[in-house]
């Protein structure tokens, strides 16, 4: 699930609320104020603009994914579960 939203402070607690049955939660978002202990405990990862991971605090930004990042995780998971899929059906 990716939640999109400038600004997470809302929106942080609709994605919880509204994906509790998924494991890893994404949040596109444009703000930076997230805490770390924030993103862990409710296994949120943020994704941010490559050109806006650097206003982030050093210590958060080996957590956040950029789009390009994000878009690679998704096709990765399509593609395990086209194989699943396929394996299935033979």
């Amino acid at each position: 699930m990716l939640g999109a939203k400038t600004t997470c402070k809302d929106r942080w607690r609709q994605i919880l609320n509204e994906a509790d049955r998924i494991d890893v939660k994404y949040i596109f978002t444009l703000q930076q104020g997230i805490s770390k202990n924030q993103m862990k405990e409710s296994h949120v990862i943020v994704v941010a603009p490559q050109e806006y991971i650097s206003f982030f605090p050093r210590e958060y930004r080996e957590d956040i994914k950029n789009l390009k990042g994000f878009i690679q995780i998704v096709k990765k998971k399509q593609n395990l579960i086209k194989k699943s899929f396929n394996i299935m059906n033979i």
